[in-house]
């Protein structure tokens, strides 16, 4: 994620139209590098911070609900849509640890 912070002109020419609104593209990425944080703090301790794994989850899932909705209507290129099927398979991995660790904590 954090390569993307300099990448925001290339991904203007590479996919228009041009990012307008720099401060959404910032948030996003900076939203997004957090989460990755969060997941690597899951990974320590998974029974610890197994309530973290519901918005874990939720992230997840609406990224790759979002994908699978915009591809289907022609509306992302299908490389997005490869990262958001891959975000729906970390989201099932989430689910599955989340109900491997009841009890555990």
């Amino acid at each position: 994620m954090i390569p993307q912070y300099f990448l925001a002109a290339q991904i203007g020419r590479d996919q228009s139209p041009p990012i307008t609104h720099p401060e959404f593209f910032y948030g996003f990425i900076g939203v997004a590098v957090a989460w990755q944080l969060a997941f690597l703090v899951i990974s320590l301790d998974p029974a610890r911070y197994r309530l973290l794994m519901l918005p874990a989850i939720v992230e997840k899932a609406t990224f790759a609900i979002a994908t699978a909705v915009l591809f289907a209507t022609g509306r992302l290129a299908g490389v997005v849509f490869g990262f958001g099927m891959l975000d729906a398979v970390l989201g099932v991995l989430f689910a599955v640890s989340f109900w491997k660790t009841r009890g555990a904590a």
